[in-house]
């Protein structure tokens, strides 16, 4: 018996009993439906973390001021004074798997323009800054390293702060006033929208370091260093070396904690991503089990179907049927019931992951090795679960099957 005949007859043998072949479908359907939208769900959420961190910048590495000991006292982060410019220059310098450093000290300010105020977080840093967070300008331009020396002036604004200070009115060429000191705005930064914490990144001024340092916070060390590694791949031994230098310029001894904290966005969202994935397989994990429960319904119903067919079988074989021909007329029968299943519980998954998506507006991704591992297992149980039932379909005795009532 040819492939195409046996695959006919089982679609003409399910047809028979079409509610009960519907039924015993639904675990499958269910199963492949929950398994293709749980991991949609934990794609779509992965996919977002390292959207989030593409957002952030160009394989950024964050170094701030650290915590100081002093004499058994814990003086916070704002008492250390021993990040500094040349910290900045020797990194820049000695450590080739960086691509970019921007020396940074921040601080909040009211912003005054005309009858109009805000209040918003002010960023001092050097030009490479823009580069590193890949932050471009949408109108006007950014300040230049002449601008960082002079400790000049002028400032670049985020849309938020355009939008509550100037409305429609372009700010550039405009000057605004900050602790009664006035500042010539010389750029607009484009939309960066929230970072991965919930916060307005557009919420923002950004000025030359040395000018937040002399006249707006009046200090003379840095507050962090904002660095981009070369690639995502030397991100931690870029670390390792900057701590190693830091620790050289700063004096520490071996026995002595660091005074300064180094981090990098990619481990946070690595930390994500990884729980993220532990959750989708757990989930996946559990919706599976919806197949196994299909997969029962299968050997199941398949068990009576052999029952009721029982003289069936013995006219096939008492007319030239082998065992083999039986054994696989059965079992493509399971295979049809899961391959059927999976292709409608395909069709339900993606589904599924649509309405969540819209309704409660979480991003899903339906990724296509998804879609094939749920309808290869859907088959695997079919033939699986089938096995024994087609087994014993095939080992009847003719005889005794003729006469069966």
């Amino acid at each position: 018996m040819d492939l195409q005949a046996v695959f006919r007859v089982a679609l003409r043998a399910l047809g028979r009993n079409k509610m009960r072949t519907v039924l015993t479908m639904l675990g499958i359907i269910i199963g492949v439906g929950a398994v293709i939208c749980t991991v949609a769900i934990g794609e779509g959420a992965a996919n977002q973390v390292q959207d989030a961190l593409r957002n952030l910048g160009d394989n950024i590495i964050f170094i701030a001021a650290g915590d100081v000991n002093q004499h058994g006292v814990h003086m916070g982060s704002s008492a250390t004074k021993t990040l500094r410019l040349g910290d900045a220059k020797a990194m820049e310098q000695q450590i080739p798997l960086l691509a970019a450093v921007s020396p940074g000290v921040g601080s909040n300010a009211q912003i005054v323009y005309g009858n109009q105020n805000w209040y918003t977080h002010l960023r001092g840093v050097s030009p490479e800054y823009f580069s590193i967070r890949r932050w471009p300008i949408q109108e006007g331009s950014a300040f230049t390293e002449h601008e960082v020396d002079s400790a000049a002036d002028v400032c670049v604004l985020g849309l938020t702060v355009v939008q509550n200070l100037f409305g429609s009115e372009n700010p550039v060429g405009k000057t605004v006033r900050i602790q009664n000191l006035p500042f010539r705005v010389i750029g607009v930064l484009a939309s960066k929208g929230q970072s991965p914490f919930g916060q307005d990144e557009d919420d923002t001024i950004i000025m030359p370091f040395t000018t937040v340092q002399k006249k707006i916070i009046g200090i003379d060390w840095l507050q962090f260093v904002i660095c981009s590694a070369i690639s995502q791949e030397a991100i931690h031994p870029a670390e390792v070396q900057i701590a190693s230098l830091l620790r050289e310029r700063h004096h520490l001894r071996p026995d002595e904690d660091d005074d300064f904290i180094i981090r990098s966005p990619s481990d946070l969202a690595e930390a994500q991503a990884q729980s993220g994935r532990i959750m989708t397989l757990l989930l996946a994990s559990i919706a599976s089990v919806s197949l196994l429960v299909g997969g029962i319904g299968i050997m199941n119903i398949m068990l009576v179907s052999v029952t009721e067919r029982t003289r069936e079988i013995g006219v096939r074989m008492a007319v030239g049927a082998t065992e083999q021909d039986v054994q696989m007329q059965f079992l493509s029968e399971a295979m049809v019931l899961s391959m059927l299943g999976g292709l409608v519980g395909v069709v339900a998954g993606v589904f599924g992951s649509m309405v969540v998506s819209n309704m409660l507006n979480w991003p899903t991704l339906v990724p296509p090795s998804s879609i094939a591992i749920a309808v290869l297992f859907a088959a695997a149980v079919g033939i699986f679960f089938g096995y024994y039932p087609a087994r014993k379909a095939a080992r009847l005795d003719p005889i005794e099957a003729l006469r069966y009532e």
